[in-house]
């Protein structure tokens, strides 16, 4: 039988194992042209349905024509690609092929390829991964109706919440937490910081005070606080909550993972008792590239 030549090292891998030994990712496989050694792609262990997305060009996937609107083609692309993801037909986490392969499949060149991510990466519904490629962003939606903490919003998600401790200490309160929390001076509280994590990826830097009655001590918080706080009847029941854009600063870029000054949310929150005490006050910044606050708005008519 025939073969094609190949020019490329001399490794040859089949079902994950590579000629000198080593493991192969089951991703790696489908980006590789196996012809060569004469292996059927239909032979590699790769899931049908991903296979069968790949099969499509992603211009095909989500429908892009030159000229469908009236502007440069790194738009409409952009376009494209925003109203693609937007209706989930590029999925949170979904991988970009490379800029050369999109360049080839769009018929433009490497250049509006490139304004045409960085734009949506901007807007941050594509992010980029260092060594991996560009992906789109996985968001996640927090409806301000609803007081709930992080680690119900993810779990309600279907998202593995975790958190990273940075301190957890009880303390005196100090003049502005007494003013905010309506306590005397020298009450004790409850000091937590911590990042806040969701499948393995860092989505915020968390510092909450909670008043000293709440709790039997620091180390009863676990993954959730109003759980804890639940568990001795001082689980919050409303919240006034302030949201306002920010600029992450060298400190917390370091732990989120992102570039100092890349946008940002602070979340602060005071949380009351039914019978009208405070007992938590939160400040929150969270990623601007990963989270989004919803709210629902009635006509009050």
């Amino acid at each position: 039988m025939a073969r094609t030549p190949f020019h490329g090292p001399r490794i040859c891998c089949y079902n994950g194992i590579c000629s000198r030994g080593f493991e192969v990712s089951r991703l790696d496989l489908p980006m590789v042209d196996w012809s060569h050694i004469g292996i059927p792609r239909s032979h590699l262990s790769e899931a049908p349905e991903r296979r069968s997305r790949r099969d499509v060009s992603l211009s095909k996937r989500i429908g892009f024509a030159h000229g469908a609107v009236p502007a440069p083609l790194y738009l409409q692309l952009q376009r494209a690609l925003r109203e693609a993801i937007e209706v989930k037909v590029l999925a949170p986490d979904d991988a970009l092929p490379p800029e050369r392969d999109m360049a080839e499949d769009f018929a433009v060149s490497r250049i509006t390829v490139r304004k045409a991510l960085e734009g949506l990466v901007s807007e941050g519904l594509l992010t980029r991964r260092q060594g991996a490629g560009t992906f789109v962003a996985a968001r996640v939606e927090k409806n301000f109706s609803k007081l709930t903490c992080f680690t119900e919003d993810m779990r309600s998600r279907g998202r593995a919440p975790a958190s990273e401790w940075i301190t957890r200490a009880e303390g005196a309160v100090t003049p502005e937490e007494a003013l905010m929390l309506g306590v005397s001076p020298n009450t004790p509280v409850y000091r937590f910081h911590r990042i806040r994590i969701a499948d393995g990826a860092p989505m915020a830097v968390e510092y909450t005070t909670i008043a000293g009655f709440a709790l039997p001590s620091a180390d009863a918080v676990k993954d959730s606080l109003y759980e804890a706080m639940a568990a001795t009847g001082h689980r919050p029941t409303r919240a006034l909550q302030r949201l306002r854009g920010v600029l992450i600063s060298r400190e917390h870029a370091s732990l989120l993972g992102v570039k100092p000054k890349d946008a940002g949310l602070l979340v602060e929150r005071r949380g009351y008792l039914r019978d009208g005490r405070a007992v938590e006050i939160s400040h929150s910044y969270y990623r601007g590239d990963a989270y989004d606050f919803v709210a629902e708005l009635n006509d009050a008519t």
